[in-house]
């Protein structure tokens, strides 16, 4: 046979050889191209690679590209001209925002009265007059004379079951309560307390002074403290850091201060007491030792870490600043100013229809490319499924 096959091969056409060598080129080719898409495909699947990936591409990140290393210097040097315009334009910036500052602290005044008098009906030292509650609802809130008239009959009826309510009850308890934000603060052992707060007041820093905001949370008199005031002033400032002026991009708080809460013995939310089980390694005897713990409170957010000089904190020390701005920042801006709206959650609907209207976009989106595919004749969907996740076994 291996004569026969030799005399074969020895009758064809040279030409005929080049054929079938090309066409075991391309069959190797094309193997080889299956084999590199299988690895892959395998080491895209590998939770190890993929994560060197990323943090290799986290590396590269902001890296320069190389093009402006590879400019000529005569337009680097115009590209320096460009920098200082830059870095004066940051220190106009923070003038502006100074100078909002100071328009911030003089509309205060203008909203103290209003906030004033929202903390008087609040707390019951106002009984507003009939046209102050008058309010006009939307026409789809609108209902007819005799329907008004039925409501207007049952509230009256339950008004005379139930006693006389004084103000407006547990108002800032419920506002914390409808905000995400403070709620997560919030423990079971805080609402008897928040119950007595009466009001929050933002108090600016006065002209001339470093910029500065102050949150007084104010209190009736309660069994828990004799404080009737709790404050927490946040530091800020508004300049470009010299070291790093590009990366200015309005005030920002630097630190911040709580205050000292006069608690009542035994009523310290702040603390809780824990008791241990001790075993002596020589005689073996067990002696129980009580020990004061810290406790998950709102009220610690009146005792922030402290930074130090050098400016540098922990991990941990880190994250609870940022939260703990992030929630003092909010109060200024959204709960002080909007508080009746956050009560009644009008606010927080708001809020999510913002982010319902981005959901929605999406989601409209996703549609278009799916309703594209369908009406596509050359759609093939066996060709996007995706293929069946392989098990690594780590």
């Amino acid at each position: 046979m291996a004569d026969i096959d030799n005399k074969d091969q020895a009758e064809m056409d040279p030409a005929d050889m080049e054929d079938v060598e090309e066409v075991e080129e391309e069959e190797t080719g094309e193997d080889e191209n299956s084999k590199a898409r299988q690895l892959t495909v395998q080491m895209m699947q590998n939770p190890q690679i993929l994560a060197a990936l990323q943090e290799r591409l986290d590396g590269l990140n902001g890296s320069p590209s190389g093009y402006i290393e590879s400019l000529p210097k005569v337009v680097k040097r115009r590209i320096n001209a460009l920098k200082n315009l830059q870095v004066k334009c940051a220190h106009i910036e923070a003038k502006f925002y100074e100078e909002v500052h100071e328009l911030e602290r003089k509309y205060a005044a203008l909203y103290q009265p209003l906030f004033d008098k929202r903390s008087d009906i609040v707390k019951a030292a106002y009984e507003p007059t009939d046209e102050e509650c008058e309010w006009k609802a939307d026409e789809e809130e609108e209902l007819t004379e005799k329907m008004k008239e039925k409501a207007k009959l049952e509230e009256e009826k339950k008004d005379e079951e139930k006693e006389d309510p004084k103000g407006i009850p547990e108002f800032w308890l419920t506002v914390f309560k409808n905000v995400d934000l403070l709620s997560d603060m919030l423990q079971e052992h805080d609402e008897p307390i928040l119950k007595h707060l009466q009001d929050i007041k933002v108090k600016f820093s006065d002209p001339g002074q470093p910029m500065s905001f102050t949150l007084e949370f104010h209190f009736e008199p309660n069994d828990f403290f004799t404080n009737t005031v709790l404050t927490k002033t946040y530091k800020m400032r508004s300049e470009p850091d010299e070291s790093d002026p590009f990366s200015f991009d309005g005030p920002e708080i630097m630190c911040c201060t709580g205050c000292t809460i006069d608690w009542t013995k035994g009523k310290n939310v702040t603390l809780k007491t824990i008791k241990k089980k001790q075993k002596h390694k020589g005689r073996g005897t067990v002696r129980t030792v009580t020990k004061t713990v810290p406790n998950d409170s709102f009220f610690n957010f009146f005792a922030p870490p402290e930074v130090p000089e050098n400016g540098e904190l922990d991990e941990d020390s880190e994250a609870v600043l940022a939260a703990d701005f992030e929630i003092g920042h909010f109060i200024r801006e959204r709960i002080v100013p909007r508080a009746v709206l956050y009560f009644t959650g009008e606010a927080i609907e708001d809020d999510d229809d913002d982010y319902d209207e981005e959901g929605e976009e999406a989601d409209d989106e996703e549609g278009e490319e799916e309703a594209d595919e369908e009406n596509d004749p050359d759609y093939d969907p066996k060709k996007d499924a995706a293929p069946p996740a392989e098990c690594n076994q780590q």
